[in-house]
């Protein structure tokens, strides 16, 4: 049974990490839950207390995902039709290859800018500037995170 959580939270790591750049994937807590896996086999070296510190990063990573783009958005000047177009975009990036997940954000926001008719050309380049902006913050954030709780599950997997 071990052999198989360790396998398990291995997967999800790698998963959780592979999540941080694809939005579909809820990257963050799949890599938690492997750590979470990790810590049921009877060799985990994982305390207590290193698990809700884990669970209190994933919720702040997540929290901190779902408030970066409004919060860019509007330093940049934008409105909703530049956070919508930002999130469409980001969803339609993914079919397009590492290029389209990173400015998908970008064209989308300028896009969605345009489409409500309530800035001009040059503000929603600027919006779209701070929508790509938070996508890349989040994205580190979420790769940091996701990265830390990896090798943590690769150091009790593999002592």
């Amino acid at each position: 049974m071990d052999t198989t959580l360790g396998v398990i939270a291995i997967i999800c790591g790698i998963i959780g990490l592979l999540g941080t750049i694809v939005p579909v994937l809820p990257g963050t807590i799949i890599s938690y839950a492997g750590l979470l896996c990790i810590s049921f086999s009877s060799y985990s070296e994982l305390s207590t207390f290193m698990l809700v510190v884990w669970g209190i990063v994933a919720v702040a990573v997540i929290v901190m995902d779902y408030v970066l783009p409004g919060y860019f958005s509007k330093k940049f000047g934008g409105t909703k039709a530049g956070v919508t177009g930002a999130t469409v975009g980001t969803i339609l990036g993914i079919f397009f290859g590492p290029m389209g997940i990173i400015l998908g954000p970008f064209f989308g926001a300028v896009l969605g800018e345009l489409m409500a008719e309530k800035l001009t050309f040059n503000q929603a380049l600027k919006v779209g500037f701070g929508s790509m902006m938070s996508f890349l913050v989040g994205t580190l954030f979420k790769l940091i995170a996701g990265g830390f709780m990896l090798y943590y599950i690769i150091k009790d997997v593999i002592p």
